[in-house]
């Protein structure tokens, strides 16, 4: 299969494009700087000029490909409002010439749409009032594809995608603790998080492209539910540094941002049993705590 892909060199691109290309497929990937064209020449893709607004450029690597992942998103996050019609008017660029053809279309989104307080699954309904509502506005463009001859799905990955290079909110946690001295959990820190390795993750995208179901929603999630708690002690013992429990208050002030604070406190647990039954997936690489144990997360000195 030829894909074209976006976000081939964001946080978990690279591994879903080296996944893909030792199974077997060819990937074109969307390139908006001279640095990613490199990066994705580097790892064996062809670079496809263009950028999430220019809809010409989605359209033509989309009409070219026999099946399109869509993992870019951003954008100016003052304005959550315009960044999904932004992407919302991608994912339409992008599913346009796949109509009626039978060829797949996964775009990614997040767990964190999931209502809180549960353990969700796959068939729950997001919460349009949560904290990640305007990731909705994309999963819905997609899935209405399914209705016009495209084999749509979505995967909702867990907001610890972990491993080498990660960049996300577990780097963010450790720069915070180093920075302030301690490592913090809001409340009690028993709220939890799922995770899911990188490398786990590439496979489920390489797996929805090859045969998720038209309309499938899927989510990328190797741990339904790890403690915030946890995650603060394991980094508080790898860099000698007491934990805290902050109120919600302080937390708005102690992170980078008052967003940050809310997803630190975030309570998400999700499953994946559905996604792991339908597409024979099997999460085998290491947990987000043994990452932080022997992974390169707390390499380095400690303040």
């Amino acid at each position: 299969m030829h894909v074209f892909v976006t976000g081939g060199t964001g946080q978990t691109g690279p591994a879903v494009v080296a996944e893909l290309i030792s199974a077997g497929h060819s990937v074109t990937g969307l390139a908006r700087t001279d640095a990613a064209a490199a990066r994705l020449q580097s790892l064996g893709a062809t670079p496809h000029r263009g950028s999430l607004d220019d809809l010409d450029s989605l359209h033509s690597g989309a009409a070219a490909a026999d099946g399109v992942l869509h993992m870019a998103y951003g954008g100016d996050f003052s304005d959550l409002d315009a960044m999904a019609r932004r992407d919302r008017t991608a994912i339409e660029a992008l599913g346009g010439p796949l109509e009626h053809s039978g060829k797949p279309l996964v775009v990614t989104s997040g767990t964190l749409v999931m209502p809180a307080g549960r353990e969700t699954t796959e068939r729950d309904e997001p919460d349009t009032a949560g904290i990640a509502g305007f990731r909705i506005a994309g999963e819905r463009a997609c899935l209405e594809l399914a209705a016009r001859g495209v084999r749509a799905s979505v995967v909702r990955l867990a907001p610890t995608v972990h491993g080498p290079e990660d960049h996300g909110f577990i780097p963010l946690l450790i720069a915070t603790a180093r920075k302030t001295g301690v490592s913090a959990y809001i409340g009690d820190g028993a709220n939890r998080w799922p995770a899911v390795h990188r490398l786990d993750a590439a496979a489920l995208f390489r797996l929805a492209l090859e045969k998720a179901p038209a309309g499938s929603v899927l989510h990328g999630v190797a741990e339904s539910g790890v403690t915030l708690r946890s995650i603060a002690e394991t980094i508080a013992r790898r860099l000698s540094l007491p934990t805290v429990s902050l109120t919600p208050a302080e937390a708005a002030t102690h992170f980078v941002s008052p967003f940050m604070a809310t997803a630190y406190g975030f309570d998400n647990p999700v499953s994946s049993t559905h996604t792991q039954q339908l597409l024979d997936w099997s999460p085998t690489h290491p947990t987000l705590l043994d990452d932080l144990e022997h992974g390169d997360y707390l390499t380095g000195p400690t303040p």
